[in-house]
């Protein structure tokens, strides 16, 4: 009974040990994660402004727009989850740090998702439909405005450790 008793307290007391990382290794997991974010980003938007041509039907165009909201959700949602994996950076307020970077992703994830659904509801046939899209797509905009920035950093310890990092380079 004793050995399970210390098993159990030496096992809550590990399970405490791997939480927080070394800054400079979780600056490169968050660049690791942030860099398929990116570039898909940057992919989709391309892909969708070489589909959205005016010789696009309405309905195409709904298509292609739930596409890219649809996408960048998804990478936005991977890159959040690949940054709350890389755990806590072992800096004063790191927590925080860590919780800021991830409210920021979900947040932006967020505002896709909400685009999305907006234009998912949209009537293709209706004689409003781009100037509704227009809306949601102005809204995407001033939720994505609103989503807190990570990259005005308050932690010098963190500024540090993402400059020491070749790939955040």
């Amino acid at each position: 009974m004793r050995a399970v008793a210390w098993l159990l307290v030496a096992a809550l007391a590990l399970s405490g040990c791997g939480s927080q990382v070394d800054a400079e290794e979780w600056a490169a997991d968050v660049c690791a994660a942030l860099e398929p974010w990116k570039t898909g980003i940057e992919d989709l938007t391309a892909e969708a402004n070489a589909a959205m041509d005016p010789e696009s039907s309405p309905t195409q165009a709904k298509k292609d727009l739930l596409k890219l909201l649809a996408g960048a959700a998804d990478i936005s949602e991977d890159a959040r989850a690949g940054i709350e994996a890389a755990g806590v950076p072992d800096i004063a307020d790191g927590e925080r740090m860590a919780k800021r970077f991830t409210e920021s992703l979900a947040a932006t994830r967020d505002a896709y998702r909400t685009a999305h659904d907006r234009i998912e509801k949209l009537d293709a046939g209706k004689g409003d439909f781009y100037d509704e899209v227009a809306a949601a797509m102005k809204q995407l905009a001033k939720d994505y405005d609103a989503v807190p920035q990570v990259a005005e950093l308050d932690s010098e310890e963190l500024k540090n450790a993402f400059e020491a990092v070749k790939q955040c380079q």
